[in-house]
């Protein structure tokens, strides 16, 4: 995930309600910085929840190994299974 812009502390307290709307409109991601280093990110409730499932799936062993066998099977042109035919 890119960090779109970079505001300082001091601009972000009073400008809050604007970035706000920024990042639910644009999707952006702001990071606050304070003394020019980036302290906080400023992020959609929906970019949080997309990257927490990331980072869930990431962190589940299981999933992460049968997305991996899935993977070899697919560069190996091994059949697919339709997922139509498993209903």
């Amino acid at each position: 995930m890119e960090i779109d812009s970079y505001i300082p502390i001091t601009k972000a307290k009073s400008t809050l309600l604007d970035m706000i709307r920024v990042i639910n409109v644009q999707e952006n991601t702001i990071a606050i910085t304070k003394n020019g280093v980036p302290r906080a990110i400023l992020m959609s409730m929906e970019q949080y929840e997309s990257m927490r499932e990331t980072m869930t799936i990431l962190e589940d062993e299981g999933m992460m190994k049968q997305i991996l066998r899935s993977r070899n099977e697919i560069r190996e042109n091994k059949q697919l299974v339709d997922l139509e035919d498993l209903v």
